[in-house]
């Protein structure tokens, strides 16, 4: 009963982790356009800064996810709050472009220590059974991060543009404060240990053999496909309806407020009654169309409903494709978790910058394109699921 009681305090720490880092990051979207106008920059520089932060998740996040296998997760997310903590506020005091792409590399590096021990974590503190439910809470967690970040973000940017960078940096650092005194340490068990240190190149090949390969996949193409509505939104509702930061601050905490909600009350009984798979299969399909509809919207409540529509999709998606992806890990919890967030960041690196450039080609072009690699997810994982593994059509599938 105490292993579980501190089981428990561990996973809402870690989700405390979660949402500080992810708010760190949301606290900043509603400025960027504004906060870019400073530097002479627009679209194609908003992409290129996000694919840089997603470029340094690609590269270290398999690192990061073999380390804490070999030596725990507690000390890795400390070493990643307070290095993302750092970056934030180096954003927020760089003057020149060359070091705006800095900071955002050494934030990418930072969260790659972050997102995948602590995804790791949560597998170590539950049980199979358990295993969709604590991934669901970590996902919520997130999408509060993201729901309250910018709403902060737009209210603190009334103060300066730069005064949302330094407090995003406090609060990463005061995240890693906390979780030195509270988060209890872990130690890996002999199968982590024996797991040899690969380089990133050969634990990519080595992913293609893995049982859950076609969700790393799938991951990818899904991130790939939603960066380009994330990265655009803010300069898209600027350009086309001279929406201000707070406008776009509200769209985006709605959006992350029905994600949260869907996350903490509703996503375990539709694991439990459907599946993960089922969940993953009708919210790409919802996301594919729901991206396209932005483009034929007007009126901010019309836009609203379309984005939250979205929005509570990709919310679903993401937590049954990593609950999958852990349950299938077994003993190398950290190494998947590592090579999830490498595939997703591997989508968030092209997505974001070629959302970039089809921006400043056509502001309509990201969601179209959007959609369609979308939509091509789908079809990707309902052809493999039907022909590779029908099992995973069914509840409870070990």
């Amino acid at each position: 009963m105490t292993q579980q009681k501190s089981n428990k305090a561990a996973l809402y720490i870690l989700m405390f982790n979660m949402f500080i880092a992810m708010g760190s990051i949301g606290i900043i979207i509603p400025v960027m356009p504004e906060y870019l106008r400073i530097f002479g920059a627009a679209g194609q520089v908003l992409g290129m800064l996000i694919a840089t932060f997603a470029f340094a998740q690609f590269v270290f996040s398999p690192i990061a996810g073999n380390l804490s296998d070999q030596y725990g997760r507690k000390n890795l997310i400390i070493f990643g709050l307070i290095l993302t903590g750092l970056a934030q506020i180096g954003f927020g005091l760089s003057t020149e472009v060359w070091m705006l792409f800095l900071a955002r590399f050494l934030g990418g590096l930072g969260s790659a220590f972050v997102a995948p021990p602590i995804m790791a974590f949560v597998a170590d503190v539950t049980t199979y059974e358990e295993r969709g439910k604590g991934m669901g809470m970590l996902g919520a967690a997130m999408s509060l991060g993201f729901m309250i970040g910018p709403g902060i973000g737009g209210f603190l940017s009334h103060v300066s543009l730069h005064f949302p960078f330094y407090t995003a940096g406090a609060a990463a650092i005061l995240a890693s404060i906390l979780s030195f005194f509270l988060l209890p340490s872990t130690k890996p068990n002999a199968a982590q240990k024996m797991h040899k240190q690969d380089n990133l190149a050969k634990q990519m090949v080595r992913s293609v053999h893995m049982p859950y390969f076609v969700m790393l996949i799938i991951m990818m193409v899904f991130s790939f496909g939603i960066a380009n509505f994330q990265t655009t939104l803010s300069l898209f509702v600027t350009e086309k309806f001279h929406y201000t930061p707070g406008d776009i601050a509200i769209i985006l905490v709605v959006g992350g407020a029905f994600g949260v909600v869907v996350q903490m009350f509703v996503i375990t009984p539709l694991f439990n009654r459907y599946g993960e798979m089922k969940v993953v299969l009708v919210n790409l399909f919802i996301a594919a169309i729901s991206i396209y509809l932005i483009l034929f919207v007007s009126g901010f409540a019309l836009i609203l409903v379309v984005a939250t529509i979205f929005s509570t999709a990709t919310t679903l998606i993401r937590p049954a494709v990593n609950t999958l992806i852990s349950k299938l890990a077994e003993n190398e919890q950290g190494f998947a978790a590592g090579l999830n967030n490498a595939y997703m960041s591997l989508g968030n690196m092209i997505g974001p910058a070629l959302a970039g450039i089809l921006f400043d080609w056509n502001m309509n072009s990201p969601y179209i394109f959007g959609a369609i690699i979308l939509m091509a997810c789908f079809f990707l994982a309902l052809i493999w699921t039907m022909k590779k593994a029908p099992h995973l059509m069914q509840p409870d599938s070990k």
